[in-house]
């Protein structure tokens, strides 16, 4: 993904246009400023992570149909070549792997997570559940009132329907592979 900002801006004027959506009506049901819409779509903003999933949860969508490039039958992903949504002063990183697709109803990230940083997500729709492996590290987390702890080589799956928080308590760098289904 040589461009993500130009993908996402690309991408989200699409989904609005197609909807018939105004700026002020996606506004609306987003919870992102007209203003902060029109510069993510002419991609002079380089939204962070709780924009986007604001966007894709107000816009029924997933994620990934935010960032993704037009798709080709094979795709080797090389980590190194994705640009990462940031969060948390660069402490909290997302690497969209395997964008959405609607024949498989999911979509796959990398993330890392810095010594110390937590990131809280908001609700999901109804339906989406995600799957998480800890690859490195060791992952604290909390699902509404439940509190978890995942080491290295462990999953989690979990209904994505209430905040969550992702939390690197440790001393090493958290490094994850997450799911996200769409039913």
């Amino acid at each position: 993904m040589e461009n993500i900002q130009k993908n996402i801006g690309v991408n989200l004027k699409n989904i609005r246009k197609t909807r018939g959506y105004s700026l002020d009506t996606a506004a609306d049901i987003t919870g992102v400023s007209k203003a902060m819409l029109g510069q993510i779509e002419r991609g002079e903003s380089n939204p962070t992570v709780t924009t986007l999933w604001k966007i894709a949860t107000g816009l029924q969508v997933s994620f990934s149909s935010l960032i993704s490039e037009k798709p080709s039958d094979v795709l080797q992903v090389d980590l190194q070549s994705i640009s990462p949504i940031i969060e948390s002063n660069g402490n909290y990183r997302v690497y969209p792997t395997f964008p959405f697709d609607p024949r498989k109803k999911f979509e796959i990230f990398i993330v890392e997570i810095e010594p110390g940083c937590q990131h809280t997500a908001d609700k999901h729709n109804e339906g989406v559940e995600e799957y998480v492996t800890v690859m490195t590290g060791k992952l604290d987390m909390h699902i509404g009132e439940q509190k978890i702890q995942i080491e290295q080589g462990n999953s989690i799956r979990f209904l994505a329907n209430k905040a969550h928080t992702y939390k690197n308590s440790g001393s090493e760098i958290i490094r994850l592979q997450l799911v996200m289904y769409y039913p």
